[in-house]
């Protein structure tokens, strides 16, 4: 569906920019101006537009830059990076088909002594460039941007509540059972509310599990919230994207402010609150 938006998207840029030009060159002109390579000139950077656009999005459905996906927000979160970079990739094209083709056609073959004249911007095109560009920053603004922000929110339903505290420069949980552990175990398929929060004194911290994507602040003195579903058994001693990593540059021991996160099936969940209560 995202990679069928981006090629309606270079479509749609393109009739405008086509559009554009021709408007643009029904613009009346100082006498003498002519430019009888014109067209050519549009249909080879057309080409290389369609080329690199190609480009862009195979590797956008090819690469898979991000870590384990272990909570129904990371899946969104997932989704919306990548419907922005198939978006993005007509643009992409664009720029690059203008950059390349100007530095192969019009680059200089000495070294230049002085700049060139300046070139100031008239016609359609400039008009039609900035109303294109400000639609598609909207666009992105709501979709994915506000509305996805609303979806990630919308579900505040819980069925546990930890509490973390951040401060330097270490991570403790606290657990409903009444006991505090230095590792972060949640049970699988079971949406938990997060009360994050630092010491008063202490400095500002940020609370990141890479596999949940979620990124929330821990504010001293204050109570952030966050609510996360993890949906996929991990262990952070075999995957890095299980821990809870500080995200905020909190001082000197900042890089290694970490804690181990564990999500495993409820009975096992259940052994190990009964094995801390016994503590």
């Amino acid at each position: 569906m995202a990679v069928i938006i981006a090629a309606v998207l270079t479509v749609v840029v393109g009739a405008l920019g086509v559009l554009a030009l021709v408007l643009d060159r029904r613009a009346p002109r100082p006498a003498g101006e002519r430019d009888n390579n014109l067209n050519k000139h549009l249909v080879t950077t057309g080409l290389l537009w369609v080329v690199f656009t190609a480009l862009a999005l195979l590797g956008a459905v090819a690469m898979n830059p991000f870590p384990t996906v272990a909570s129904t927000e990371a899946a969104f979160s997932d989704h919306a990076f990548r419907l922005m970079t198939y978006m993005g990739a007509p643009i992409f094209g664009l720029v690059m088909a203008a950059l390349v083709y100007s530095l192969l056609t019009w680059r200089s073959k000495s070294q230049p002594t002085e700049d060139g004249p300046p070139i100031q911007g008239t016609g359609a095109i400039p008009v039609i460039w900035l109303v294109l560009t400000t639609a598609l920053a909207v666009v992105v603004m709501i979709y994915p941007g506000l509305t996805g922000l609303a979806e990630m929110r919308r579900d505040q339903t819980h069925e546990m509540v930890v509490k973390v505290t951040g401060q330097r420069w270490a991570w403790s949980a606290e657990y409903p059972d009444g006991f505090t552990s230095a590792e972060l175990v949640l049970p699988v398929n079971r949406r938990v509310k997060f009360d994050i929060t630092a010491p008063d004194g202490d400095v500002l911290h940020s609370f990141w599990v890479p596999a949940f994507r979620t990124k929330i602040d821990a504010v001293p003195g204050m109570t952030t919230v966050a609510y996360i579903t993890p949906t996929r058994v991990g262990d952070g001693k075999d995957d890095a994207g299980y821990r809870v990593q500080c995200a905020e540059l909190c001082g000197l021991a900042h890089s290694a402010m970490a804690m181990n996160v564990r999500v495993v099936e409820q009975a096992e969940y259940d052994q190990w609150v009964a094995a801390k209560g016994k503590k």
